[in-house]
């Protein structure tokens, strides 16, 4: 599990948590205990984010990114074994560094037995050397560290973390739940006789509601007319679809942002796309604005010539 270092510098609030004054992450710790994951989630708060960054250059790049602090407010760097022996003059450079910037010191780890079966599922030698027990990599790796794991503000334990719950934990730590990457939405209208949209994440056929196709007066037109979204609306079918769909999506969407999700495309598609598809997007669209939850809209095939 997590623990906390909260150093003399650091304020707290009333609740007792530590408030998050650093603007400058680095992150530390064992090979396969996370630290990549952390970073991604960093990276999804709105980190700028750098990987395997050479010792040397961890000064330059803390006082480049200082005085570019409008563009760049917060940043985390991920410093770690692969480093050789320039990650012996770390502990001297980080105790210089957190005189002169906010900096947070993040030192990731976890149980013996759990990096071992890591490196057994990925089947990736150990940093120390292929031709080193993956066991005896993680002891002696260990032991390098310690003098880095010292000056930790926080110390991650990911051993009982599965990626979900590791993501959760750096989004309330670092960012807090109110900063999270809203989740995006995406409205997708298409044709069955162009193939479903590859990258769908929902996919729900219309085919079953009236066709505008047959209608001589609607055909020429796309379901962005408002005639033909009238006449696809019009039915008692279309209307009950969309309404359990909007209730369907209004039950999802919070539990896809709870489990860290930052994308959502969601598909509908009629026969080629140019009518009854895009009029329930469109639909659909309005319904969500006023559920709260924002989407951006395509039509994949509207101008291509086919049936609707």
């Amino acid at each position: 599990m997590p623990r906390h270092r909260s150093r003399p510098r650091a304020a707290r609030g009333r609740s007792g948590r530590t408030l998050r004054a650093a603007s400058l992450v680095i992150i530390t710790g064992l090979s396969g205990s996370g630290k990549g994951s952390i970073l991604k989630a960093l990276e999804d708060l709105g980190y700028y984010c750098v990987d395997n960054l050479p010792v040397p250059l961890i000064s330059t790049f803390a006082d480049l990114y200082g005085k570019t602090s409008e563009a760049v407010q917060r940043a985390a760097l991920v410093v770690d074994i692969r480093e050789g022996s320039a990650l012996k003059g770390f502990p001297r450079l980080f105790d210089k560094l957190r005189r002169q910037v906010p900096v947070t010191l993040v030192f990731v780890e976890a149980s013996d037995p759990a990096l071992a079966r890591r490196f057994s599922e990925t089947r990736r030698p150990h940093p120390l050397g292929a031709d080193l027990p993956v066991r005896e990599g993680i002891r002696q790796e260990r032991a390098l560290l310690e003098p880095i794991r010292a000056l930790a503000d926080v110390i991650i334990d990911t051993t009982r973390f599965g990626p979900h719950e590791l993501r959760r934990f750096v989004q309330e730590r670092f960012g807090g739940t109110d900063r999270r990457r809203p989740l995006l939405i995406s409205l997708v209208s298409f044709g069955y006789r162009y193939g479903i949209p590859p990258d769908a994440d929902l996919v729900f056929d219309v085919r079953f509601l009236p066709n505008p196709n047959f209608v001589p007066a609607y055909k020429p037109l796309a379901g962005t007319h408002r005639r033909v979204a009238g006449y696809v609306l019009s039915f008692a079918q279309t209307r009950q679809f969309l309404s359990r769909i909007e209730r369907l999506l209004t039950y999802l969407i919070p539990h896809y942002i709870h489990e860290g999700k930052s994308y959502l495309s969601i598909a509908f598609g009629c026969t080629g796309g140019r009518h009854r598809s895009v009029a329930i997007a469109q639909a659909l669209r309005r319904r969500l604005a006023r559920s709260g939850h924002p989407a951006i809209i395509s039509h994949r095939d509207v101008h291509k010539r086919s049936q609707g």
